[in-house]
């Protein structure tokens, strides 16, 4: 009679394997909801720096400005959002942060917004540029 050999079988191996997989399947979506409301802050911090330029071109000029105008790249800090200035003029601005790479994927705050208009800030977001999602939605977009 034979001693039992040391080591795993090929059922005991595959029994393992299933119970990673069973856990991988769990923590996988939660660490990317997690990866996308931190890649969100990218957009607070591009605002902030934006919010800045703004404010101390329209100190000199009576006016906001363009991007170029700012010096301000066109992208977020980390590169999760393409950034654009819309409606510019001596009242106000709106820049729309755009969510590009793996951050697309985070669906209902794939856009962002803050509108300036004179001592009024605005923040919306949404899945698309129209900017609708309810305020509950929004909150939890811009509060990463």
């Amino acid at each position: 009679m034979h001693a039992a050999e040391p080591g795993f079988t090929l059922i005991e191996l595959l029994i393992a394997l299933a119970i990673a997989g069973v856990f991988a399947a769990f923590a996988v979506p939660s660490f990317e909801s997690v990866l996308q409301r931190t890649r969100r802050s990218d957009v607070l911090v591009a605002a902030v720096q934006i919010q800045s330029a703004q404010e101390r071109l329209h100190s000199r000029l009576a006016r906001y400005g363009s991007l170029a105008e700012i010096a301000t790249p066109a992208t977020t800090p980390a590169g999760h959002y393409a950034l654009q200035l819309r409606g510019v003029d001596q009242n106000g601005y709106e820049l729309l942060a755009t969510a590009t790479g793996a951050q697309a994927r985070d669906a209902g705050c794939r856009f962002m917004s803050v509108r300036v208009s004179g001592l009024d800030l605005l923040y919306a977001s949404g899945p698309s540029d129209a900017l609708a999602n309810a305020d509950a939605v929004n909150r939890r977009c811009w509060n990463s």
